[in-house]
């Protein structure tokens, strides 16, 4: 938003237009369904803005009144600003300022549980969230193009959760790792052999933990869950340390 787009209302030409609170109404209402009219009074109330008033007391705005409300309601509905800091940004514009910079709001992801030799431990591989991310926003939030995020489905290294059509977290971490990898010119065509490799180490512990899941006792589950855990961590271990290795020679 470029300074003064959000005008004081103090600042009016005399000749210009006014409208009542209605028609304020219906012109917001296309881009902010949820405005009423008690809203509007309500940021009035808060200082945010002044319409004129009529001798008889009625409420007369401006085109600038609009713009301004239009500001803060986005304001609060793309970034969830408080209307104090909101406040803080309109008295700037007012002032010939530009607003400070506002952060994009996206998901954040739960932090991955590390070792402390940096290598993934068995309660990183117990990790679940619920982190749910439309494709929209896992384009956005790991910084891929749909080409590449295409290319990684095309070679089943990620998918949506089944039934939902969200990506959970580890999507989100192997499109970011993809991404970055890309730009060495490791494009996902090259990364089949990691999910082969992962594919058969994954065969390898359901074939270790299969016997403990035929355990008839209620623990039996619980006991497979942890065993699989702890030989995915030193599985992941063992596989860098030889990757480590190799390159060291």
């Amino acid at each position: 938003m470029t300074t003064g787009s959000a005008s004081s209302s103090g600042a009016h030409s005399s000749g210009s237009a006014r409208m009542n609170i209605g028609q304020v109404l219906e012109q917001l209402r296309p881009d902010f369904p949820g405005v009423t009219i008690p809203k509007i009074r309500f940021l009035e109330d808060k200082g945010l803005i002044k319409p004129e008033r009529t001798p008889a007391g009625y409420r007369k705005f401006s085109a600038e009144d609009v713009t301004r409300l239009r500001y803060v309601l986005r304001m609060q509905r793309d970034h969830y600003l408080p209307l104090k800091v909101i406040g803080e940004h309109l008295d700037a514009i007012d002032r010939g300022l530009e607003p400070p910079p506002i952060e994009p709001v996206v998901p954040t992801v739960p932090t991955v549980a590390l070792a402390a030799d940096g290598m993934p431990s068995p309660e990183s591989f117990r990790r679940r969230d619920d982190l749910r991310l439309s494709r929209k926003e896992l384009l956005k939030v790991a910084e891929v193009s749909e080409e590449l995020l295409e290319q990684l489905e095309q070679f089943g290294l990620l998918s949506p959760r089944p039934g939902t059509g969200h990506y959970d977290t580890d999507a989100l971490v192997v499109a970011r790792t993809a991404r970055e990898l890309a730009d060495f010119g490791i494009e996902p065509r090259h990364l089949r052999a990691f999910k082969a490799a992962a594919d058969r180490e994954v065969g390898l512990v359901q074939q270790v933990v299969a016997p403990l899941e035929r355990g008839r006792d209620a623990a039996a589950s619980a006991r497979a869950a942890d065993a699989a855990s702890e030989i995915a961590a030193l599985s992941v271990r063992l596989h860098a340390t030889l990757v480590k290795t190799g390159l060291s020679r």
